[in-house]
């Protein structure tokens, strides 16, 4: 039929049921739910409407951003969804990155702005029982290029700075899980991508930002 597993809230919560019950231990259950062009769960699926990062960003109010995304956590707790592949706290250094500026995925090219945007958004969450992920760590927003489609290659373009959300949203408590990007940065590690990378990944971010999780 062409279909694949989102078809309509009822639907999908129906299946999230189903996999639960059949699961020997409690499923965690995840979705791409960033809001704006990054939904899982979309209109055309008769969810509620989202407000990409960007135009959350712009518009720079956590009480807004808070409200925004809780209409999001309360739709995937209602769907059984209990993890949401999100906030991205990708810093937006390159406007025209075709997988993050230019899709309105950054709140901000101001690090401080992303950490007071991804707070609202992470407790939002959190208040409705939905664990979250900060990602693409170390940092993806000065891409030229998707990693999607192949290696690419952030060396010439990376900024320390874009560590920043990292270490200030997990100093806070609220990194419930990070996903890594896979881009190459050889101003961190010289031979592996940011994924494979001991430099990055251990070192980095666990060793100096104190990441346990």
């Amino acid at each position: 039929s062409g279909e694949r597993n989102i078809q309509s809230p009822d639907q999908v919560a129906q299946l999230t049921a189903d996999l639960q019950r059949f699961a020997p231990t409690p499923l965690m259950i995840a979705a791409d739910e960033e809001g704006g062009l990054v939904a899982r769960l979309n209109e055309q699926h008769g969810f509620p409407p989202t407000v990409s990062a960007q135009e959350l960003g712009e518009r720079d109010d956590p009480a807004y951003t808070y409200a925004q995304a809780e209409i999001m956590a309360k739709t995937l707790a209602a769907a059984g969804v209990n993890h949401n592949l999100a906030p991205v706290v990708d810093v937006n250094t390159n406007p025209d990155n075709p997988v993050i500026g230019s899709l309105g995925r950054s709140f901000s090219a101001d690090p401080a702005k992303v950490v007071e945007q991804a707070r609202a958004f992470i407790e939002a969450h959190h208040a409705h029982g939905v664990t979250t992920t900060l990602k693409h760590f170390p940092g993806h927003g000065s891409s030229q290029a998707d990693s999607h489609l192949g290696l690419v290659d952030v060396s010439a373009t990376w900024q320390q700075l874009e560590l920043e959300p990292y270490r200030a949203l997990i100093g806070e408590g609220l990194a419930d899980s990070i996903m890594t990007a896979h881009v190459f940065n050889s101003q961190l590690d010289a031979t592996y991508p940011a994924t494979l990378s001991k430099a990055v990944i251990t070192d980095l971010l666990r060793n100096e930002l104190g990441y346990d999780g």
